[in-house]
């Protein structure tokens, strides 16, 4: 990424800086949703969560940590989440039950094969019976509601998928990177010494929402005049108001992004300042994992 910007920025081609998959796709209201839920700070956590948001088939977490299991049962607790085992006796009657009714459904601990029964669920194999859309699951036709959700999860830490499964579903990983728990340990800490921060930049993230959102109806309630304008749009009286006070609003909505901007650096560079502990923890962490390597 960082040597196309280079080739752009040689060839004078204009471009967004800093641009990134949670800049360009993630939802910053959302994703501090996913993290109430127990989705990890981190920036990797975070384009897993926006991947998973925009996949077409379903996601196969790696997750030794058991970090994304926790998070999707919290994230899909109000919907009625079902959590299965392929060692379960009911299995595919839980399963069945979601796909009728519209649950999310959780699929723990998976190995490197998956139940060839899940098949038609992984290529969503719908077709339509008497006007309804319905699928076959095992030797039974059941309705498919468009509300079902499917997340699979393996502790496996280095799992190797065949190409016929890794076809089937969007492979996300999980594993914990030293760079990631130092994201995740920097966020305890600063949650923890200066809560105020924490709760300056939550707030920071729903009034730029708020504020994103009152441009766009600015910029809608504009297009409607226009289109609905008869004649020169000089002589209507109506439409010129509007403009007039949709600059207005948008001058106070600059002056306030402004601001924003500048708190957020504020906060993030205070956050920097507790670095230091997060990386020592980090090394410590993971020097604890590598003892369970030695021989006794």
């Amino acid at each position: 990424m960082e040597d196309w910007e280079k080739y752009l920025v040689e060839k004078e081609v204009p471009l967004t800086p800093n641009v990134g998959l949670v800049v360009t796709l993630g939802d910053p209201v959302k994703i501090r949703s996913w993290n109430i839920s127990g989705l990890p700070r981190d920036n990797l956590s975070t384009e897993n969560g926006v991947i998973v948001q925009y996949s077409q088939r379903w996601p196969l977490f790696i997750d030794p940590q058991g970090q994304a299991n926790k998070w999707v049962k919290v994230m899909e607790r109000d919907n009625g989440i079902d959590v299965i085992k392929l060692t379960d006796r009911d299995f595919l009657r839980s399963l069945e039950n979601a796909v009728r009714f519209g649950k999310p459904c959780l699929l723990e601990n998976v190995g490197e094969e998956l139940d060839p029964a899940l098949e038609p669920i992984l290529l969503r194999q719908t077709f339509k019976q008497q006007g309804n859309t319905v699928i076959k699951l095992g030797d039974t036709i059941i309705p498919y509601h468009p509300d079902f959700s499917l997340y699979i999860t393996t502790k496996l830490p280095n799992p190797h998928y065949t190409p016929e499964v890794s076809t089937k579903v969007t492979v996300v990983n999980f594993t914990l990177s030293p760079s990631g728990l130092e994201d995740q340990l920097l966020g305890i800490v600063v949650a923890e010494e200066r809560p105020d921060l924490e709760e300056a930049k939550n707030q920071l993230i729903v009034s730029n929402a708020k504020m994103k959102q009152e441009i766009k109806e600015i910029e809608d309630k504009i297009l409607h005049r226009l289109s609905a304008s008869e004649g020169s749009p000089v002589d209507d009286i109506s439409l010129i108001d509007t403009l007039e006070i949709s600059k207005v609003k948008a001058e106070e909505i600059k002056a306030k992004v402004l601001v924003a901007e500048q708190t957020e650096k504020d906060i993030d560079e205070t956050r920097s300042k507790y670095l230091p502990v997060a990386v020592r923890t980090s090394i410590l962490f993971f020097c604890v994992v590598d003892l369970a390597k030695i021989d006794p």
